[in-house]
């Protein structure tokens, strides 16, 4: 059965180096969650508390209401009934695909554990690759035997580390869905730790941003998207056209024109603006601009347009439009919609 993990007021540390600052975060039986943030912001170290692979410095870990480490208690990690999912997939060059899912099938009868590991194996698709050693096998293919190895004893919480880091783009995404499939088949609790936006926005029901050891936020992904808490958070998942405003009674005012500023100070503002926000009007209508370059990305191209009043270009994304040439004079629309204010960060 999926269980519940809680962490409460945790607190940890490496030579009196603070990595973790009072985390506190309930993740519900069922619910994929993604632990999301630049390298270094203890991510992987709130994972390996909640393995046991690490005692925390402060601070209690829950699973459903069974404390695991707190004052005075530590559960060991065999004893959580927790899988953990390395990045380098940690399989064992000298067993086979077979032997690597029933290591850690030990504490069943042997027919028991022939029986769930080759249950595991066929959910994954390599149930063909038994007798096979991990160096005859791919990269997706020996990501597909550490997930079957971490949800053979059926945790009741699996973590991830950065599971799908070590392939390449194509076999990612397609390793992303089926086990994301298989997550979902199974009602599994999942933490997934990336620094990719993108891939928490796709498999997590919550995406839990993190900065130097603390939540930032936390939320669906579309609530992190839309409504960043800050600056800071903004930047992690878009890359925008920053232009400096002034915030005056709901409003920013800036060399693009005004936009709606709910909820920010009055003062120096940062006004990001999503490349998607940018439309390409006929020469005469909106703000005057002129195409600088054009690359082609595939499904969207990627333009940089000199605009009037701006010291440097500003970047749009868009679909088709022939008109929009190197050299071309054009208008520049703005959706307001796609647009986010912040106070100026002080000095």
């Amino acid at each position: 059965m999926p269980a519940g993990l809680s962490f409460e007021g945790l607190t940890h540390a490496f030579g009196g180096a603070p990595v973790l600052k009072d985390v506190d975060l309930a993740i519900e039986a069922g619910e994929v969650v993604c632990l999301l943030g630049p390298s270094g912001c203890g991510k992987t170290t709130l994972l390996r508390l909640a393995a046991g692979v690490e005692r925390p410095t402060r601070g209690r870990i829950r699973l459903d209401d069974r404390e695991v480490a707190g004052p005075g208690v530590f559960v060991e990690p065999e004893d959580r009934g927790v899988g953990l999912m390395f990045q380098d997939y940690a399989l064992f060059p000298h067993l086979t695909v077979m032997e690597n899912v029933l290591f850690g099938l030990r504490a069943l009868a042997a027919a028991d554990a022939q029986t769930a590991a080759r249950r595991a194996l066929a959910r994954v698709g390599m149930e063909a690759y038994a007798r096979v050693y991990p160096d005859r096998l791919s990269g997706g293919e020996q990501q597909r035997v550490a997930l079957a190895r971490a949800v053979a004893p059926r945790p009741g919480v699996l973590l991830m580390d950065e599971p799908f880091s070590n392939l390449d783009r194509r076999m990612r995404d397609l390793v992303r869905e089926e086990t994301l499939a298989l997550l979902r088949e199974m009602g599994a609790t999942a933490v997934v730790v990336t620094h990719d936006p993108e891939e928490a926005m796709r498999i997590a029901d919550r995406v839990v941003l993190m900065r130097k050891g603390a939540i930032v936020q936390a939320g669906p992904a579309r609530e992190l998207y839309e409504r960043p808490v800050d600056l800071a958070a903004a930047r992690f998942f878009c890359d925008f056209n920053e232009v400096d405003g002034t915030v005056k009674a709901g409003r920013a005012d800036t060399p693009l024109g005004l936009f709606p500023a709910p909820g920010a100070p009055d003062g120096p503002a940062v006004v990001c603006i999503r490349p998607q926000a940018i439309r390409l009007r006929a020469a005469g209508f909106c703000l005057p601009g002129r195409v600088l370059a054009r690359r082609f990305l595939g499904e969207l191209d990627l333009l940089e347009i000199a605009v009037q009043g701006l010291d440097a270009p500003v970047r749009a994304r868009l679909r088709g439009n022939p008109q929009a040439v190197e050299g071309a004079e054009v208008g520049v629309d703005i959706d307001p919609d796609e647009v986010l204010v912040f106070a100026a960060p002080s000095a």
